[in-house]
């Protein structure tokens, strides 16, 4: 089975229905100031509107141009005939055994999307999708089964957060004491697809997320997580920041080349010697190696030892995915002991090596898995079988 290991389709912006109004929402700081201009706010106005408009959306979490009470109930219906405040519709919301909650959500095109939220003591992490679908097929995550279908604009990217906090209550009221603790403390962009292949909309969103006047939190609370798209990365750090996360998963490029495709174009070394400027560039503290642990495929101490040999020199830390097996899956989780014996060969040559607890298992949730479910229920047992059989085996 060849896999693509590109993106194989040109993603075209889409263009808005004939007539709909333009939506506030994803428009970075410049872009709504033009917008505002543009539709008629007199320009010595428009600094301090786009302000006010900003905090609105982003502090306060507003989705009505009504309830903008700092603003002339004049200029309120200007904005009102003029623009949209739009985020995706949720379509199903699951909460698992655990507190993980899901959203199926609708974005514009009647595509589907996920988001999941994982509630953890002392912080709430937010794993957001980038693509509809994804194109680079890793043999192992389901998720990737799924075609591409467009890119995600930067307003339905943040429209993930803003609907999480919406549904946590995670907003600030004004005229109340300011709310200390953040449900959502952290944005994970481990969702649906490979940020790296829509990167102008991944960045002015983040730059969104980022901004303290709005959400507000900052770069080192953002981890974006990339099969490896290497022209990309150091574009990430000067343009985003963030932290960084490897879909690694092998240490030889034989294997790495069946999990996860996109190593025919950029191997193992050319990927870690574009890592190897990371830090320097972004002043990251640290580059997060995502392992996926599969039984007889990469879980040997033979693996381990060389995965700490690859990494020699980049500040790192291992985290170690048991796999989270979906009905057909090619390859099986490692055994615990496996797991552990694993870790502990990393952990004693000096990289923190934690064992990720598997979440939101039980509303199909955990990593690998999203959309798979939603997308099972529309299917017939016999295309999910046949499917199942045309997947690249293990061996």
């Amino acid at each position: 089975m060849t896999a693509p290991i590109t993106q194989d389709v040109l993603t075209i912006p889409r263009k808005p229905p004939e007539g709909q109004k333009p939506n506030l929402i994803g428009l970075t700081r410049p872009q709504l100031r033009a917008a505002l201009i543009e539709h008629g706010t007199p320009e010595k106005q428009a600094r301090m509107r786009e302000a006010q408009i900003w905090q609105w959306l982003y502090h306060w979490g507003v989705r009505d141009f009504a309830s903008m009470t700092n603003l002339s109930k004049d200029y309120r219906a200007f904005l009102e005939n003029r623009f949209d405040i739009r985020v995706p519709e949720v379509v199903t919301r699951q909460v698992s055994a655990d507190g993980t909650r899901k959203y199926l959500l609708r974005i514009d095109g009647g595509h589907e999307v996920e988001a999941v939220y994982i509630p953890e003591e002392g912080r709430g992490t937010l794993c957001i999708s980038s693509q509809v679908g994804c194109t680079l097929t890793c043999s192992f995550c389901h998720t990737g089964t799924q075609k591409l279908v467009r890119n995600l604009t930067a307003s339905e990217i943040v429209g993930q957060v803003l609907i999480a906090r919406d549904d946590l209550g995670d907003w600030s009221v004004p005229g109340q004491p300011k709310r200390e603790e953040r449900l959502v403390s952290n944005i994970v962009l481990m969702g649906m697809g490979e940020p790296l292949y829509n990167f102008e909309n991944v960045r002015d969103a983040m730059k969104i997320v980022m901004d303290g006047e709005g959400i507000a939190l900052s770069r080192r609370r953002i981890t974006l997580s990339t099969s490896g798209v290497v022209p990309e990365i150091a574009r990430t750090a000067e343009e985003i920041g963030c932290l960084l996360a490897i879909s690694f998963h092998a240490t030889t490029d034989a294997v790495r080349d069946r999990l996860v495709p996109i190593n025919k174009k950029w191997n193992i070394e050319t990927l870690l010697n574009a890592l190897r400027e990371y830090p320097r560039l972004s002043n990251s503290e640290r580059i997060t190696f995502e392992y996926v642990m599969l039984k007889g495929v990469n879980d040997s101490d033979e693996d381990a030892r060389r995965l700490v040999k690859l990494i020699r020199g980049i500040p790192a830390k291992i985290n170690l995915i048991p796999f989270n097996e979906w009905p057909g899956a090619p390859y099986q989780r490692s055994d615990w002991e496996r797991i552990e014996a694993f870790a502990d060969i990393i952990f004693k040559a000096g990289y923190a090596s934690p064992i990720r607890t598997p979440r939101g298992e039980d509303i199909m949730a955990a990593c690998g898995q999203l959309k798979s479910a939603t997308e099972r229920g529309r299917k017939s047992r016999a295309q999910i079988a046949a499917e199942a059989a045309a997947q690249p085996s293990a061996g």
